[in-house]
C-alpha cells in the first residue's frame, strides 16, 4: 500500500544576498575615494535585493516502498514522476526570484547542489539538481531587474510521510 507522501517547499526559501564581488566591492563605512572606476562605485552604491515571487512547491505524491523522484522543470514548469511514486494532485510550481540592482550589470546566480528537507517528525528527503532558466550569462535588465525560475528534482524514501519543508539559500553578487 502506497504511504501518503505531501512533500512541498513552501517556506522554503532563505535567501543569502553576497556584496559584490571584490573587484567592485568597498566599504560601506569608508569615505567615498578617487580609486576604482565609476562602474565599479555605482555597482558598490546600488545592492542588490532579492525578492520571492513564487515559492517551489513539488506537490503532492504518494511513494510506495520503493520510493523515487519528483523532477521539476524550471523551464517549462512540467513535473515528472519516477520509481514507485504517483501524483495525488495539487499544483507544482517553479520557484521565481526577482533580483534588482544596476541596470544592465551582469550577475551570478548560485544554487546549492542539495538542499536537505525536513517533516514534523523529524525525517529528511532531499532535493538536488537545483537549476534556473537563466542563460550563460544573465544581466539585470534596463530597469535594474532581472527575473528567473528554478526547479530542482525531491527524492522521496518510501517510508517518509508528511509535509517537507526546507530553506534553498539564493546566492547572487555582481559579475
Amino acid at each position: 500500500m502506497p504511504i501518503r507522501v505531501k512533500p512541498r517547499l513552501l517556506s522554503v526559501l532563505f535567501l543569502w544576498l553576497a556584496l559584490p564581488s571584490a573587484a567592485s566591492a568597498q566599504c560601506m563605512l569608508c569615505g567615498k575615494g578617487d580609486s576604482g572606476s565609476v562602474a565599479a562605485n555605482r555597482k558598490a552604491e546600488t545592492p542588490l535585493r532579492i525578492d520571492i515571487e513564487t515559492q517551489l512547491d513539488m506537490g503532492r505524491v504518494a511513494a510506495g516502498a520503493s520510493g523515487g523522484e519528483v523532477d521539476l522543470d524550471p523551464v517549462t514548469g512540467a513535473r515528472r514522476l519516477s520509481g514507485d511514486v504517483r501524483d495525488l494532485g495539487g499544483f507544482a510550481v517553479t520557484g521565481t526570484v526577482t533580483v534588482r540592482g544596476e541596470p544592465g550589470a551582469q550577475v551570478r546566480i548560485f544554487l546549492p547542489t542539495a538542499v536537505d528537507l525536513e517533516n514534523g517528525s523529524g525525517r529528511t528527503a532531499r532535493v538536488t539538481g537545483l537549476a534556473t532558466d537563466l542563460g550563460a550569462a544573465p544581466r539585470l535588465g534596463p530597469d535594474g531587474r532581472l527575473i528567473f525560475r528554478f526547479g530542482g528534482r525531491l527524492q522521496v524514501a518510501g517510508a517518509s510521510d508528511g509535509d517537507y519543508r526546507g530553506r534553498i539559500p539564493v546566492t547572487v553578487e555582481y559579475q
